[in-house]
């Protein structure tokens, strides 16, 4: 196998299509880790065929190496049929390992998978006499869409009238892709959340105890289509509720600390937190996210709360050991 694959690349005799999927493995895999180029509508420009389209076609091409095997409307349906077949399929697998679905273990399966099926139909093409291998056929494809527009024999009219047919057929396309890859900005919002010890929105640390480490998680969640970094307070609290008026008063707020997160558009940050109380007598944790300005020292209480972006707390009870 190893022989003839070796002889093939030598000889140059790798079909075209397959040299398009190897160019466009490399632009891919360029496209997603190379800055600036990853920041840029050409990450998804690349990335959509590659999960797609070219994982099922480099399969079909390893399981009917010959042209009479299917045709070419159908090898096309087959290939977008496999791929959203295959692509989750990689993912459940990965799923179930220790890297799990991540982009990193994604890129890679997928271009693994990708390489082995063009090597495998190289292989199969190759037990093939030179007239039953399937081939991309450009010039045929060239010269029917030559005939369909620019038909011989036709009048300057009908030729101007083919050319605006096809520009539009081209623009039509080029608009598409250019929805795809640069949507439309939705809803701008940020996720703001604390987890339990065991990452889960669970088992709280609400009973205290003075001089003892309490832990939870903080988590930031940015989709508001630019980078921020985020500012996060948080503080002992002892307040009051008052139900005849329905008010809220602060009577005590202490500072516990002050630290700041950046977090990518379109990502989450989890972070680890932990906090001692030092003295009893307050009754809540007070977490005040804020993200481009955070107000001066002297803005405390409910003011401080209310010019947060986020707000979250948590009710206590703090014992003396």
């Amino acid at each position: 196998m190893l022989d003839t694959l070796s002889r093939m690349i030598y000889k140059e005799t790798v079909p075209i299509d397959l040299k398009i999927i190897f160019c466009w493995l490399v632009l891919t895999v360029i496209g997603i880790y190379l800055p600036p180029v990853n920041q840029t509508f050409l990450r998804i420009l690349f990335g959509l065929p590659m999960v797609l389209f070219i994982p099922g076609y480099t399969l079909i091409a390893a399981l009917f190496p010959g042209s009479k095997d299917i045709d070419g409307i159908e090898r096309v349906a087959l290939s977008f049929g496999l791929s959203i077949a295959v692509v989750p399929l990689i993912g459940l697998a990965l799923n179930y390992t220790p890297w799990g679905i991540r982009l990193d273990p994604i890129v890679i399966s997928l271009v693994i998978f990708t390489v082995a099926m063009s090597l495998a139909a190289l292989y199969r093409r190759a037990q093939l006499p030179d007239e039953e291998r399937f081939v991309v056929p450009l010039h045929a494809m060239q010269q029917s869409v030559k005939d369909e527009f620019f038909p011989a024999q036709t009048s300057r009219l009908d030729r101007a009238l083919s050319i605006i047919l096809l520009l539009a057929i081209v623009a039509a396309v080029a608009t598409t892709v250019y929805v795809i890859v640069v949507p439309k900005e939705g809803e701008k919002f940020t996720e703001f959340f604390i987890l339990g010890e065991k990452k889960m929105a669970a088992d709280y640390p609400t009973n205290l105890f003075t001089g003892q480490n309490s832990s939870l998680y903080i988590g930031i969640g940015n989709h508001e289509y630019r980078n921020i970094t985020y500012t996060v307070e948080t503080y002992f609290m002892q307040m009051n509720f008052n139900e005849t008026d329905n008010t809220s008063t602060v009577n005590a707020m202490t500072p516990i600390s002050r630290f700041t997160v950046p977090v990518a558009h379109n990502q989450t940050v989890i972070t680890p937190y932990s906090f001692v109380p030092k003295t009893t007598g307050y009754n809540r944790i007070e977490f005040l996210l804020f993200n481009d300005t955070v107000p001066a020292e002297q803005v405390q209480g409910m003011d401080r709360i209310n010019q947060s972006y986020r707000d979250l707390h948590l009710w206590v009870t703090i014992k003396s050991q």
